[in-house]
């Protein structure tokens, strides 16, 4: 799973933008987005780059989150 979709939102950048910022087509980078699709660890790198953002924020956390 990732959150493409989610900090494309939260910058008001669209998924067209995107598309064209790591080189997709809009229908592959809209299958990223909508997780119907994961982008490999190189595109995630290139959208990392193109949102300025690390690459980790792109991921959902598979760790359980710890309850104090």
């Amino acid at each position: 799973m990732n959150r493409l979709k989610e900090v494309l939102g939260n910058q008001g950048r669209s998924q067209i933008w995107l598309a064209k910022g790591i080189g997709k087509s809009y229908v592959v980078t809209t299958n990223y987005c909508n997780n119907k699709a994961q982008p490999s660890v190189a595109i995630l790198h290139r959208a990392a780059k193109v949102l300025n953002v690390d690459v980790r924020d792109l991921l959902v956390s598979t760790k359980a989150k710890s309850r104090t």
